[in-house]
């Protein structure tokens, strides 16, 4: 990378941590009012299901800053849908497969997976792989690779909680349903606020360096994940 973009990304880390980001936010957290739901949930409950579903993708910054980085540079509505689809196909077949297959999974190295795919993702929006490379990689399919991991981010914490088999393909799919309502409403205010941007001069001039808040927001995640991984 050339040295400016070098700094760009420095100056990005360390403001995060001068900041104190609270890390922690960026894991697939389960309140307590839901936690306690989950625990004492017995047959069939779409209602509620849909909501967690939602409120889950929409307070899950991990989710979110991946889906930032991938809509970043997207300008036409059909490649927003394609990507988005790729994504939404990934994690539902994880999610449903995860959790009825009883595939388990490290909640820690997931989490730190998906951390890596907002790495990923900025630093592809900043031509990294071109530079060194020569080449990127298949944006679709690493979109479709990654958000099968999302998906199992998502299995990982409902999995903790033991459902009962009575009424379980019915919630999780109200869940994943609701996953899907929480992720549409999330990109509908991401996609205003980054086409509101694009109007204005300033988002060529920082989008270097959002792209590097992307970056180290990605790195911190996976920091605190392995180390939940090595610790526990």
């Amino acid at each position: 990378m050339p040295n400016r973009l070098q700094q760009y990304c420095l100056f990005s880390f360390i403001i995060l941590l001068a900041l104190g980001l609270p890390l922690e936010a960026f894991a697939h957290g389960v309140d307590e009012n839901t936690r306690a739901f989950l625990q004492q949930n017995t047959g069939m409950q779409i209602t509620p299901f849909l909501y967690i579903g939602a409120k889950h993708m929409i307070t899950g910054y991990d989710h979110l800053l991946f889906l930032v980085g991938v809509l970043f540079f997207l300008y036409r509505s059909r490649d927003v849908l394609l990507y988005v689809s790729m994504f939404t196909l990934g994690h539902s077949l994880t999610l449903l497969f995860g959790v009825i297959g009883d595939v388990q999974v490290n909640a820690y190295l997931i989490d730190a997976i998906i951390g890596l795919s907002v790495v990923y993702k900025g630093f592809d929006n900043l031509g990294g792989f071109k530079s060194i490379f020569g080449k990127s990689p298949n944006a679709k399919l690493a979109v479709l690779i990654f958000g099968l991991f999302h998906g199992f981010g998502l299995a990982t914490k409902l999995q903790e909680f033991q459902l009962p088999e009575d009424g379980l393909i019915a919630n999780l799919i109200a869940f994943n349903i609701g996953v899907e309502l929480g992720q549409f409403t999330a990109l509908a205010f991401i996609l205003l606020m980054i086409n509101f941007w694009r109007k204005h001069s300033s988002f060529t001039q920082f989008a270097k360096a959002t792209n590097c808040l992307l970056m180290s927001a990605g790195f911190m995640l996976m920091g605190y994940q392995l180390t939940g991984y090595f610790i526990s």
